[in-house]
């Protein structure tokens, strides 16, 4: 009778065909279907490879940059300043120093830690200590002698020039041309701040003096190099407070016999040597933190470029407190350092944003 009337019988599937050129053509049918689940949302015009979001590298240069170098450029000025109020003699800064370092005995006693670390990196462990003794006291002898930005600038240069030739050997760590720029670049501007210096030594037992300085700020920075090195190699719980707390017992029980058959003991009467010692020994503290964790974080020849911010801080407190000459050079220098350590805080940040962390 349908086809009498001429009448079609609808084909199967035609009625939903219909109802889809409608939802199409009217706005009633275009609502949302609240049946099925929405698809998360993501923020237009950010994908999930384009966040920047700091690596491991850019937060262990950070802490290296703001926890290491920054408190790190005033302690040369600060044992400076407490030579010549009170020849305070180095040895007994560096005592005053470890006595900060010892309540971390309590903190490794709460946690049922041993205090001399695991039995199997132990010697590891002491190795890494007396190394970090050895370049503490060189610093501190050198800047009484030399000037304190002149020390701290040969003693950062020959600990990153050191731990790059150690990584590059031991470790097979590679770099980008990026970090090598900055690094050459930065050990360049330390070359010019030092060199004039060195040229002007005096004849006799001052030019002497001041030459054992400069060997001793040197071979600080080598023994830094080295117990970097010697601490990228240990892997225990509570590693670094175990560092810290055994650094303060072996610099306190080998600076004291050493104070007093090398030096002569000074009991500072003036506020000022006591806020000095004191001031010393906090901001020392928290350098020897920052720079432990950013070593574990990012390549540490380039926490060590880094740090030559501190000889940028070390060159200010010179000029501005102690009242010591700064040469054109110095300043020129210094600008080389910080452009150095721009390129390299700018290539890793680049390299994340991109989606692509580099591996430093």
């Amino acid at each position: 009778m349908a086809g009498a009337l001429g009448l079609r019988t609808p084909e199967p599937g035609g009625e939903e065909e219909v109802q889809g050129k409608m939802a199409g053509s009217h706005p009633y049918f275009n609502l949302p279907d609240i049946t099925q689940p929405s698809p998360a949302s993501t923020p237009p015009n950010l994908p999930s490879n384009q966040r920047c979001w700091p690596s491991d590298a850019t937060k262990g240069l950070l802490v290296a940059l703001l926890g290491g170098a920054l408190p790190a450029g005033f302690i040369g000025p600060f044992s400076r300043m407490a030579y010549q109020a009170s020849r305070l003699p180095s040895l007994e800064l560096l005592i005053g120093r470890c006595l900060f370092h010892l309540p971390f005995a309590l903190l490794l006693k709460l946690r049922g830690d041993p205090l001399l670390g695991p039995p199997d990196v132990r010697g590891r462990v002491f190795l890494h200590v007396l190394l970090n003794v050895l370049s503490i006291g060189c610093a501190y002898a050198a800047v009484q002698v030399v000037p304190a930005g002149n020390a701290a600038t040969v003693r950062k240069g020959s600990s990153t020039v050191c731990t790059a030739l150690l990584a590059l050997c031991l470790e097979s760590q590679g770099l980008s041309g990026y970090n090598w720029c900055g690094l050459l670049g930065s050990t360049l501007g330390l070359i010019i701040i030092v060199v004039p210096g060195l040229g002007t030594l005096q004849e006799g037992t001052t030019g002497l003096y001041t030459a054992l300085g400069y060997v001793l700020a040197f071979l600080g920075g080598l023994a830094l190099s080295l117990g970097l090195r010697v601490y990228r190699s240990l892997h225990f719980p509570s590693c670094l407070p175990t560092l810290a707390f055994l650094f303060g017992l072996v610099g306190f029980l080998g600076s004291v016999p050493g104070l007093f058959l090398l030096q002569t003991p000074v009991l500072p009467n003036d506020p000022l040597s006591w806020s000095c010692v004191g001031a010393v020994g906090i901001l020392a503290l928290v350098s020897f933190v920052c720079v432990s964790y950013a070593v574990t974080k990012a390549h540490p020849a380039l926490v060590c470029t880094v740090m030559h911010s501190e000889v940028v801080v070390a060159l200010m407190l010179q000029y501005y407190v102690l009242y010591e000459t700064v040469a054109p050079s110095d300043i020129m220098g210094a600008g080389v350092v910080l452009g150095s350590i721009a390129i390299i805080t700018a290539q890793n940040l680049s390299c994340e944003r991109e989606g692509q962390v580099e591996e430093c």
